[in-house]
This record gives structure tokens, sequence and C-alpha cells, in this order.
């Protein structure tokens, strides 16, 4: 069997996060670089004229005399921990194509379960936000899929993926030419019907696309937008699963399922759509694994804050 050169990448050792991110100060240099590439700017007046002052080292405004921290302004805004910790949130996140569970990860950095998941979850939101304007095009593999726990029927629960325990998303996948992955999309929908593939395909598909899937129905709803439609149906043609026109979509979904089942445990169900977005992002980046963390932290510097509140009560799109 020959070896996948994606597989075999070397990434970002532990050695080299440890060599380039060690220290809060290397930490705090690339953060700067990042939110100011061309030198400090005041985010109130925009102006460049500024001093550093007093033991926490603001920068102070010349012209509007506001003050402000490297954190202000960005997901690290208020955060009591260093930067050197959040890095390591960061690295962790990105090199394990499995993700980590939010146990293992407060253990490898040291703080309480709570902190852990909160940082996560700012992350994942930045994340989302950096997958939200990704449009597929071309030949695109879709298939539709459920995550949830086992059915109670005994407790009144319903059989079958509506179930109020189950949490209905689509999984397409870009190919080339030649069969091979190119992009992933994983959207978190109320439920399979055409009103809400026709919405996923007008914000993530384009009209130019060639969407390949099974003979549900609501998949002929991406026509709409102008996309070709080309359904398999399984019925007729044996198993979705065993089709290899659905291969890439059947192993992503695998995958996803391998890393909630064996290494998350459990999600909660108002929450699924940041995993998702965690795992399309490590997947559509996977090209380039050693540069994948310090593009995470790049965005990161310059989103926005990420305050508690507004992570908590996130509806899933859709």
């Amino acid at each position: 069997m020959s070896r996948n050169p994606i597989q075999l990448q070397k990434g970002l050792s532990l050695r080299q996060l440890q060599a380039k991110y060690g220290t809060e100060e290397q930490c705090e240099a690339a953060v700067r670089a990042w939110r100011w590439p061309d030198g400090f700017v005041c985010p109130q007046c925009g102006s460049k004229d500024h001093a550093i002052v007093g033991k926490r080292r603001l920068y102070e405004c010349h012209d509007c005399r506001k003050q402000t921290s490297l954190k202000a302004g960005t997901v690290f805004e208020n955060t009591m921990l260093p930067l050197t910790v959040w890095f390591q949130g960061m690295y962790l996140l990105t090199q394990a194509k499995n993700s980590i569970s939010g146990l293992e990860l407060a253990r490898q950095l040291g703080v309480r379960p709570d902190t852990a998941s909160l940082m996560r979850h700012k992350l994942m939101s930045v994340m989302v936000e950096r997958e939200g304007a990704r449009k597929l095009d071309g030949r695109i593999e879709m298939d539709d899929a459920v995550l949830g726990g086992q059915k109670h029927l005994d407790d009144g629960g319903k059989r079958g993926r509506n179930g109020p325990n189950k949490t209905p998303f689509v999984v397409a996948v870009e190919t080339s030419d030649d069969g091979h992955p190119r992009r992933l999309l994983l959207h978190v929908v109320k439920t399979h019907d055409g009103e809400n593939i026709e919405a996923m395909a007008r914000a993530h598909l384009a009209p130019s696309a060639r969407v390949v899937s099974d003979g549900l129905g609501c998949f002929r709803a991406v026509t709409r937008i102008g996309c070709v439609h080309e359904p398999m149906v399984a019925a007729q043609l044996g198993w979705s699963e065993q089709l290899p026109c659905f291969r890439w979509a059947n192993t992503i979904l695998g995958n996803i399922k391998t890393a909630i089942v064996g290494t998350l445990k459990s999600v909660k169900r108002r929450y699924v759509f940041r995993y998702l977005g965690e795992f399309q992002y490590r997947f559509n980046r996977r090209l380039k694994l050693a540069e994948l963390m310090d593009r995470l932290a790049h965005a990161v510097t310059r989103a926005a804050p990420r305050p508690y509140k507004l992570l908590v009560v996130a509806d899933e799109p859709g």
C-alpha cells in the first residue's frame, strides 16, 4: 500500500513549539506583529503616535489619550492565563487529527476543566468564523447525517434520525478531477428538508457546482441556486457506504464519529456546530500542518473578543 504524504507530514513538534513560543515575551512579540504589522494603531482614533506607560506597559495614544493593552480587543481580552498557555492550547487543538477531550486539554495545560472549556470554545468560535465564507465548487459529494445518543423508547423517545437528542447535519466534500478531496463543509441544519438545504447551498456552494448525493429528495434543492444535481439512488445501486462516488463523504463521517465517540465521548447538542467547525478547519488546512497553529494564532489575534455570555447563548447556524 502506498504511503499518504499528507498523513506523514512532520507537523509542528513540541520542541519547535517551545523554541518558538516558550516564553511570554516570544508570544507577546508574535501577537504584536500579527495585530499591528506596521506598528501600533490606536483602536479609537487610528493614530500611530503613542507611548508605553505604567507597570502594565499599556499603549497610550498621544492624540486621544486612550490607553489599551496588547490583549484588549482580541480573543485574549480579560484573560488571566499567560499567552504561553493559550499558544499551547492552540497547538493541542491543531496538531491532533482526532481532537482532544476537554479533561485531557485541562490536564495538559494545568488549568481547571471549566477554564479549558472556555478557552476551547473561544478558539472553536474563531475556527467557525473563518470557515463561514468558504464556498465549495466543482464536483461535490454530499450526504446527510445525524449525531446523537441512543434512543430510549420507554422514555417517549422517537425512532430514527428525528429523535430529540439527535443533531442533523450535512457533509459535503469538494473533490478534484482525479478523485482526491479538496475542501470540506460540515453544516448543521434544523432538519433535512429542501428549505434548509437551499439555505445551506446559497451560503456555501458556488452555482457552478455539481452535487452528487443519494436519493434523499431534499438535495434537489441545490438546483434552485443553479447547481447541477446528480442523485445516486442507493436503493437501486447498493448501500451508499459501499458506493465509490461517496467514498470521501463516508470516510470523513467515519472519522468524525470516531473522534466524538472515542475522544470527546459526548458533545452538547447546542455546541455540535462548533466541534464540527473545528474538524472542518483542521481538514481544510491539512496540507500545511506545520503552519496550522500559526494560522490559528494569527486569526485569534485579529478576531473580536469572545465573552462567556456570548459563547453560551450562541445558537447553531441554520
